[in-house]
């Protein structure tokens, strides 16, 4: 049976900055469990089968069943048989019925709370995260060593259960069937050990069948021709160059790989040194087979040049420029033949090496965990192209488990976890309760975990010279150990230090030190934009956006330069209010300033429709209620600021019949507020919107729509507490779904803490 690590680690290629503090593993265990629990086990991943067939085109994302099962049981004394209320027609929502639903929902959250304090939760739902890993697996010979029987058996189930009805794979685990999921995911199960025509109802046949009806493997995005070229299922020669050389130029330069968004660089640097040794695998049976089984015509016989400019029309989001198709013909027709002659072959070769030096810092600093799973297994394969037995890739073997989630679904690569965020949101959802009596000890394991991820130390050197920023102070998405900034989590960790730190020591634990709220305030303060006021993610924003002509993606928008996002703008704000309130003698001025122009910024980028567009959750409703929440934290009201009565407005005008809120994933990509099919109700985006509404005095002016959504919360509740799992409700550069698993039990007793404090703030305790 399986069971879930928290906060362990071992061995000699392995190494942690705060003891591991955050970290979580699946390991399987064959003498674990009692018979129930193995039952229940199976019984879980039945159900979710059984609905994917019966309605794949309603498949929804994991409800991360695993993990609970085994943190419930973990924490058995708190007890969760409180029967759930359920009104009818005709009935309305009164305090001691919110009060009973909240109570329940905070004893939930508290027994699936992970024993170092974070909440641990599944942040995946892209299908190309996962092959490229087993491509470096299986070309290092690793597959067999480091996962089992059961990881592959997992594996498989995980990509056959999202598989779609025509064969194909999308691009994450809701969307239509694309080339990149389905190419990817077809190699993946072959790998595996699946051969060509396995799979339930000749499921491997009818993927093959989708990819030569699409026009075969050659038509994959960029990205893929890269891990395909890498497995020797696709030749360089149909890449798009990717030159090392890039990395020579002087950084002044506005084109320079050092202005790139974090992420872009981090994925585009492993490439191009893969690229520049045009490097691939040994060239098995297995790769021979491959080769004839995803192209439609024989391999040999492939126009590689006609293939560099190819794409599936299912898989176009971001069509190349002309400027990004002419340099790129420059590169492949002149500059790739002279690299090839001496003496220009020596300024390759000393390209590559600065490109090593880089891709080294960048995983050392990071405790090899890279900045994500797409860099992951890029630095995978880049280290055993360099030396397949030197120490660096060893290490990276080692943080391997940190990126694979299990759930009743099956197994599959995450993002990098998203540990922090999940916590400080819990964090904040549990005190706005107010009920101090059923907080246990939850916040103080809440307020170590938070004080212990902090990043406590710049990475290591010359860091500005390696393209890094400073970074003591901040808090990264998932654990400290990654090492990068993360600007919301940040500033939503400050803010529950700074809630924790005005409640008795008995109920949250020891203060953080001063210093330390300092130094996170000086990271938030250097992430804002001069020029337009609104803050980064990672690094101070680049206002170059002319660059982004240069987007080598066809799958993502926005991805050259490192820009502003009013979702995190919103939360810095409220965090820099709440500090300077407790704290007023730290950059008082500066503070003054920064929120002024924050502020300008949100209101400048508004939408005519009233909303604000969110970039890390869907869409326009997950923007509206962070910019709403900040904007009411520097005192802006529905009746002094049209841009609050406009987001309410906006608000008020998409609740739907029965009360509640619902948005397409498809309002991120073509960036239209469009509702769920049906007009139903998704309790996420139901409670994003009530907060938003209560942020902008929806409580105080007329609280019946919150009633109403309320009643819909209420009722939904299962009987655990927990909430039920509905669509994905993440994403990212505006055209990738991303699944918060922890979302539809943090955001609905966050929403239902707020209600009840805001509609009967009279029945409060003083």
């Amino acid at each position: 049976m399986w069971k879930l690590k928290i906060a362990e680690g071992n061995g000699p290629y392995l190494y942690s900055t705060n003891n591991y503090t955050g970290r979580q593993i699946w390991e399987f265990d064959p003498t674990a469990g009692t018979p129930e629990e193995r039952a229940a086990v199976e019984k879980a991943q039945e159900e979710y089968k059984k609905v994917f067939k019966k309605d794949r085109a309603r498949a929804l994302p994991c409800a991360d069943l695993l993990m609970r099962m085994q943190f419930k049981k973990e924490h058995k004394n708190i007890d969760l048989s409180i029967p759930p209320v359920r009104l009818g027609e005709k009935e309305e929502v009164t305090y001691e019925v919110a009060t009973t639903a909240l109570r329940k929902a905070v004893r939930l959250n508290r027994a699936i709370q992970a024993r170092d304090g974070h909440w641990a939760a599944e942040n995946a739902g892209p299908m190309f995260f996962t092959p490229p890993l087993l491509i470096i697996l299986h070309i290092s010979g690793a597959i067999n060593t480091v996962l089992t029987a059961e990881h592959r058996k997992e594996l498989m189930r995980y990509i056959y259960l999202h598989q779609n009805d025509d064969g194909g794979w999308g691009f994450y685990i809701e969307g239509h069937s694309t080339m990149i999921g389905s190419a990817l995911s077809y190699i993946a199960l072959r790998l595996l050990g699946e051969g060509p025509d396995g799979g339930e109802g000749g499921a491997m046949t009818k993927a093959r069948k989708w990819i030569l009806d699409n026009g075969g493997a050659t038509g994959i995005p960029s990205w893929g021709k890269t891990y395909l070229s890498v497995l020797g299922v696709y030749e360089w020669e149909g890449c798009n160059p990717l030159s090392p050389e890039f990395w020579l130029f002087p950084s002044f330069l506005p084109y320079h790989p050092a202005k790139m968004w974090c992420y872009c660089r981090t994925t585009y640097m492993p490439m191009s040194y893969l690229y520049g040794r045009k490097y691939h695998g040994p060239i098995t049976d297995l790769v021979k087979s491959l080769r004839q089984e995803i192209h439609p015509k024989p391999y040999e016989e492939i126009d590689w040049n006609k293939a560099r400019h190819e794409c599936c029309k299912e898989d176009m989001y971001y069509q190349h420029t002309f400027i990004q198709d002419l340099l790129w013909d420059g590169l492949h027709y002149v500059s790739e033949p002279i690299m090839k002659l001496w003496p220009f072959n020596k300024i390759r070769e000393r390209a590559i090496q600065k490109t090593v030096k880089y891709l080294r810092y960048q995983a050392e600093t990071s405790r090899y965990m890279t900045i994500g799973c797409v860099e992951k297994s890029l630095q995978m394969m880049c280290w055993w192209a360099e030396n397949p037995n030197g120490d660096e890739f060893k290490h990276h073997l080692a943080r391997v488990p940190d990126y694979l989630w299990l759930a009743e679904d099956g197994m599959k690569m995450q993002s990098f976890g998203s540990q922090v965020w999940d916590t400080v949101l819990a964090t904040q959802a549990i005190i706005a309760s107010n009920m101090d009596d059923e907080f246990g000890d939850a916040l103080k394991k809440a307020h170590f975990y938070i004080k212990e991820s902090q990043i406590k130390e710049n990475p290591a050197g010359d860091f500005m010279n390696m393209y890094r920023h400073f970074t003591k102070g901040a808090w990264t998405f998932s654990d400290q150990d990654m090492g990068w900034v993360v600007s919301d989590c940040t500033a939503e960790s400050l803010k529950c230090l700074l809630l924790l730190s005005q409640m008795p020591p008995e109920v949250s634990g020891e203060k953080a030190d001063t210093q330390r709220l300092y130094e996170a305030v000086n990271v938030l303060l250097y992430l804002q934009s001069p020029e337009s006021g609104g803050f980064a993610i990672w690094e101070p924003p680049v206002p170059l956006p002319a660059l982004q002509v240069l987007n080598p993606s066809e799958l993502f928008a926005d991805i050259v330069v490192e820009t502003e996002h009013v979702e995190c703008t919103a939360s810095i704000i409220h965090a820099l209010l709440a500090f300077k309130r407790l704290h007023p003698g730290h950059r008082e001025k500066e503070i003054d300033v920064s929120v002024a122009k924050a502020i300008r910024f949100l209101e400048g980028r508004q939408w005519p429709n009233g909303a604000w567009y969110g970039y890390w959750g869907i869409c326009f409703i997950y923007g509206t209620f962070f910019v709403l929440g900040g904007l009411a934290s520097a005192g802006k009201t529905y009746n002094n600021c049209q841009a609050m009565r406009r987001g309410v407005e906006f608000l008020l005008s998409i609740q739907n019949e029965e009360g509640g809120w619902g948005e397409s994933l498809e309002s991120c990509p073509s960036m239209e507020y469009q509702p769920l099919e049906g007009n139903r109700t998704n309790l996420v985006q139901t409670s994003w919107a009530m907060m938003g509404l209560i942020h902008g005095g929806q409580a105080e002016r007329d609280p019946t729509p919150l009633h109403r959504a309320a009643k819909l919360l209420i009722n939904a509740q299962m009987d655990d507490g927990d909430f039920p799992q509905q669509e994905i409700t993440g994403v990212y550069m505006k055209n990738c779904m991303l699944h918060y698993a922890q979302y539809r039990n943090i955001f609905p007793m966050w929403a239902l803490g707020e209600y009840r404090k805001r509609v009967w703030p009279s029945s409060q305790k003083v």
